[in-house]
């Protein structure tokens, strides 16, 4: 009985976070992301316009030779397929990146609030968020689209590269095919540099932050004398650096790839799944996969796949619900 008691007096603490848990997730949704999503497109699109491409082919297609025609879909080739891989990249990472912080952040407000520390000054020992650093640590998700876009596209296009060296335009691309190839792209691009190089596209490296090994939470790595602020970073910084989100990274990249390449192979409206299509009529339909890749979040079917994900789900669950994150 008494267990039963003791119980019950937590049900009203546990209900409040189950709904401040789902009001954070809203946050993430209607403003934090889209906000995001809406910088990264543009300089996405800044950064890999193809239009001048296209626009080479159509206007020159009774004015260029054969050669130059090919070397212009060539180059169309890789380019319009590391738009596509990178905006699945991109907009995967970026959501997650997002959610790791809304998360991270509405668990920091909601025990400051539950132990009563709204009535404390901000400055004592850095006990409250204040609010200039809510802003500073929610900026962060800003970090891939301002500093890490053109190193991101370079190694992309290396991969892309890579992966298509061997692909004729003229070669029947199934949607087998296709899914191989993005893949590829994507397990290239995945294992460039030293282990877990790519967590460097989307946030600037935590100084303070210990050696991380696989068994490690993401408090036992954070120092006590840390502001608010670096608090968080460095928390963030040890989560996606985890195993598990690791884990949740590779499910989410192989739920977007298999959607985006059932996507392009029905959009296509050319060929059989038998036979395929040849590449250079595939080619401008990937062209045109990157726009719905980046579409805003409320209408942009591929991340709310991403939501839907049992894995991600239980992941943000568990990071926003325990004081050991990780």
């Amino acid at each position: 009985m008494q267990l039963i008691k003791g119980f019950n007096s937590k049900l009203p603490s546990i209900l409040r976070m189950q709904e401040h848990f789902a009001t954070i997730q809203r946050i993430a949704d209607t403003t934090t992301l889209p906000h995001a999503m809406n910088f990264l497109s543009r300089r996405i699109n800044e950064e890999l316009n193809l239009s001048v491409l296209t626009e080479s082919l159509k206007q020159g297609k009774n004015t260029l030779t054969l050669q130059e025609k090919l070397e212009l879909w060539d180059r169309l080739k890789v380019l319009s397929f590391t738009k596509m891989v990178l905006s699945l990249w991109a907009v995967t990472m970026l959501n997650l990146f997002v959610r790791v912080q809304v998360n991270i952040l509405g668990r920091h407000l909601y025990i400051d609030i539950a132990r009563g520390l709204e009535s404390s000054p901000l400055h004592e020992e850095g006990t409250l968020i204040d609010h200039d650093d809510e802003q500073k640590f929610l900026s962060i998700a800003d970090f891939l689209a301002t500093h890490s876009l053109p190193a991101l596209i370079n190694n992309m296009h290396t991969a892309a590269a890579e992966s298509l060296k061997s692909k004729q335009l003229k070669d029947a691309f199934t949607f087998s095919t296709l899914h191989e190839t993005v893949m590829q792209i994507l397990d290239t691009f995945m294992s460039m540099g030293r282990p877990r190089q790519w967590i460097e596209y989307v946030m600037p490296e935590c100084p303070k932050l210990p050696s991380l090994t696989p068994s490690s939470s993401s408090n036992d790595l954070i120092p006590a004398d840390l502001s608010k602020f670096e608090q968080l970073k460095t928390e963030t910084q040890a989560v996606i650096s985890s195993d598990e989100f690791r884990n949740v990274v590779e499910v989410s990249l192989r739920t977007m790839a298999d959607a985006l390449v059932k996507e392009v192979v029905d959009q296509s409206g050319v060929g059989t799944p038998c036979l395929g299509t040849p590449l250079v009529k595939l080619v401008p339909r990937v062209v045109q996969m990157s726009q719905l890749l980046l579409d805003e979040p409320s209408r942009n079917q591929f991340l709310q796949m991403i939501g839907n994900i049992h894995e991600v789900d239980l992941f943000f669950t568990i990071l926003y619900a325990n004081t050991s994150t990780v």
